[in-house]
């Protein structure tokens, strides 16, 4: 009884990992840089406004579909954001593609020499160019949503202006 249950839940197995096993599925890593602005505070309040680097690397399926994993740091609030994120990408052009999506993830921030790690989520839209078949770049506006609260001075959202390029394998 066992090996038939064992042999019926393989062939099942199988059989739902077939559609996505036919899938066209390609590997991205990339890295950009750009604009971003905290809404900081509170007792502590700065200009949040400064450069920010950003890392990432994910797949892209059926050309419309991207899940990525992104590392973002920025320099004033010391702040390393890690995010996972998914974008439904709509081609409008040969080379050109507009998306919109949404991301959440962790933010390390430290102001005045308080440091919180907490959740944070949001969205994202933009345009890709494809310079080949697989080199890319990205022109992003991301808003994500934060609860740094420390000290009496809280970062409330964080915005971003983003131009990254990617290379698609």
């Amino acid at each position: 009884m066992k090996k038939q249950i064992t042999i019926a839940s393989l062939l099942a197995a199988s059989m739902m990992a077939a559609p996505a096993m036919a899938a066209n599925m390609d590997w991205v890593v990339g890295g950009g840089i750009g604009y971003q602005n905290d809404d900081v505070s509170g007792q502590f309040e700065q200009n949040g406004e400064d450069v920010a680097y950003q890392l990432r690397g994910g797949m892209i399926l059926n050309d419309h579909h991207r899940f990525l994993a992104t590392y973002n740091y920025m320099d004033k609030s010391e702040q390393n954001m890690f995010l996972a994120s998914y974008d439904y990408l709509y081609p409008v052009f040969d080379q050109v593609s507009l998306f919109a999506g949404v991301n959440m993830g962790v933010s390390d921030s430290e102001i005045h020499n308080e440091s919180s790690t907490d959740f944070v989520w949001g969205g994202q839209v933009g345009a890709t160019y494809a310079i080949t078949d697989s080199w890319s770049t990205d022109l992003t506006y991301r808003y994500i949503a934060q609860d740094y609260d420390e000290q009496n001075t809280e970062i409330d959202n964080s915005q971003q202006v983003m131009l990254t390029v990617d290379y698609r394998f």
